[in-house]
């Protein structure tokens, strides 16, 4: 399986406390600092690798953005770490369904919910 460049996933609901602990558990990441309207930035660190991560607050649909600009990371691909971020907040995720190509759906993405079900869903059409 190819690891993907960089990650993204979309949380429904945000805990900047809650989230903080999991990215420092995680990728011993330091506190999401301010950087901009409704933007927050950290550094974390997998296998001896920087991690800059970003959210954005309400990027879309009231989704937040949480953007992690590297490959290393623990996951290979967007759909594990949404499955871990569900897990972790406890709120619904949404991620691409992989690598996007011209052509592809842009409004498919993949939806893991908290108590661990997942599967393809339209976007922004299935609403809450």
């Amino acid at each position: 399986m190819e690891r993907y460049p960089d990650i993204e996933i979309y949380l429904a609901e945000i805990d900047l406390e809650r989230l903080g602990a999991w990215l420092a558990e995680t990728l011993d990441a330091q506190p999401l600092k301010p950087s901009g309207k409704r933007k927050w930035r950290s550094r974390g660190h997998h296998v001896g690798e920087t991690v800059p991560i970003l959210l954005v607050e309400n990027a879309a649909d009231g989704y937040s953005s949480l953007w992690f600009d590297s490959p290393a990371t623990p996951w290979q691909r967007d759909a594990d770490c949404a499955r871990d971020a569900a897990r972790a907040l406890s709120c619904e995720v949404r991620c691409s369904l992989g690598g996007w190509q011209p052509g592809d759906d842009p409004d498919r993405f993949w939806q893991v919910l908290p108590d661990g079900s997942e599967g393809v869903i339209d976007w922004p059409d299935s609403g809450r």
